[in-house]
């Protein structure tokens, strides 16, 4: 028992020490190059007509913005590494299918979480920056608005939209780990659908601003994920209630053939 313990808690140690590792080595890279960094996430609003560009109100927003864009690009460069690194430490203890399974789901939570990832930067948020500098963009001859964002509040708004698209992306490989691994049943799942849509209010509440209308853009992409992945799963669920009885329909013919 004491051997077991010992070699549990030395292999946690073990991963311990490259993930600390590996974060510490990429966040002074990101750290490094966190002026590429904010370029990539201002390219958007930068590619906007009117020469937009953006302000800094205070001494130390340059300084802040390098840091936090910094440690999310960390997260997000680490996250794979940690994933493996846990997948590591975790499927030794699986036999079988169970392991074969296992690794189905780790494969689909980073297809998932790299498709989102690129299609939300390279479509959505280009999207959301034009539709909103034309609406808070306005010149006539009794007003005229010019939009000059500040560089945190961008790159904290789109951040967060980031955020949003990554928590969408591992809806699906959720609800597919539990419906495989029998923890909730489809049933359960459509009859407690207003829990979904509470949840999905409360993480859209905690990315987005105090907004209403954010936090409903924001809270629709989540639920309808939700819903879509809730219709794959039933309609799995009686493809495979089909096939077994057809199997078994066979399995009776064939036994009153022989007999």
């Amino acid at each position: 028992m004491n051997f077991a313990l010992e070699t549990i808690l030395g292999e946690v140690r073990i991963r311990s020490v490259w993930i600390f590792i590996g974060f510490s080595l990429t966040w002074f890279t990101c750290y490094w190059f966190s002026e590429e960094l904010i370029f990539l996430l201002a390219k958007p609003f930068l590619t906007l007509p009117l020469d937009s560009y953006f302000v800094c109100t205070q001494l130390t927003e340059a300084f802040s913005t390098y840091v936090t864009t910094s440690s999310i690009a960390c997260f997000y460069f680490v996250f794979p590494f940690m994933s493996y690194q846990i997948w590591c430490f975790l499927i030794p203890s699986c036999y079988g299918g169970r392991r074969t399974k296992y690794n189905q789901f780790f494969y689909l939570s980073g297809f998932c979480f790299f498709l989102f990832l690129f299609l939300t930067f390279s479509w959505v948020v280009p999207n959301v920056w034009h539709f909103l500098y034309f609406v808070g963009t306005t010149s006539t001859d009794l007003l005229m608005i010019k939009l000059q964002p500040k560089i945190f509040d961008y790159t904290m708004l789109t951040v967060r939209i980031l955020f949003i698209s990554s928590i969408c992306s591992q809806v699906p490989v959720i609800v597919i780990c539990l419906l495989e691994l029998k923890g909730i049943s489809v049933k359960t799942f459509t009859e407690n659908r207003r829990f979904f849509m509470v949840f999905s209010l409360f993480t859209a509440a905690f990315f987005t601003p105090p907004d209403i209308w954010c936090q409903i853009v924001a809270c629709l992409p989540i639920y309808l994920v939700i819903e879509l992945t809730i219709f794959v799963a039933l309609i799995v669920r009686v493809r495979k209630e089909q096939q077994l009885l057809s199997g078994q329909v066979g399995q009776d013919e064939e036994e009153s053939s022989a007999s």
